[in-house]
């Protein structure tokens, strides 16, 4: 990602509307008895397109501000959330994030599971007289699968959102290795003679 005002500005932009969209509005409405989550899904996105350290910096800023909102432990979510951006980010800079079209599913399915899972090892640590139970589990799997469903159109917006500030795009990538590559003869390949 090139570091800009523009970049910086667009980052800004799109933590808080995550937070204000998902605070106010999705967290309330229950699907097949599971909510959907907003923050690991925008933190896994802006990691795998812009890297590891737009995602650490997003995931940190998101989680501060949801902790804030919410009246949570302040600092579980941003800590677990800067460790899924910067890991999903290096993941992005390690491989080819354009070279699949399905892609988004597994990371926003690893994503939403390292966040739930996190936090609530965070929250038990945090807490005195904490207790787990079966519900939760189950919660955590209808937030997954949710969020899971509405991975591509999340990532296909965040994609088109940052499209002007990334160093590279992806899409244009997986393009361009489509194309042949003219070579020599097999001992002379790369040589460009």
């Amino acid at each position: 990602m090139i570091l800009s005002p523009g970049a910086v500005a667009r980052l800004v932009a799109l933590v808080i509307l995550t937070v204000v969209i998902q605070a106010a509005g999705i967290q309330s409405i229950s699907l097949l008895g599971g909510t959907i989550d907003l923050v690991p899904l925008v933190v896994g996105a802006v990691a795998l397109w812009g890297g590891s350290i737009a995602g650490a910096a997003v995931g940190f800023s998101c989680g501060l501000l949801i902790d804030l909102t919410l009246g949570q432990d302040v600092g579980a979510s941003s800590l677990v959330l800067t460790g899924v951006g910067y890991f999903v980010g290096r993941y992005g800079e390690v491989n080819e994030p354009g070279a699949h079209g399905l892609l988004p599913i597994p990371v926003a399915a690893a994503a939403t599971a390292a966040y739930l899972v996190g936090t609530t090892i965070v929250s038990l640590m945090l807490a005195f007289d904490a207790s787990v139970s079966l519900l939760a589990f189950r919660d955590m799997f209808l937030t997954i699968f949710l969020n899971t469903l509405i991975a591509l159109p999340v990532f296909a917006l965040i994609r088109r959102i940052l499209r002007p500030v990334l160093a590279r795009d992806p899409m244009d990538r997986r393009r361009r290795k489509a194309t042949a590559i003219e070579s020599g003869p097999i001992g002379l390949r790369g040589l460009g003679i």
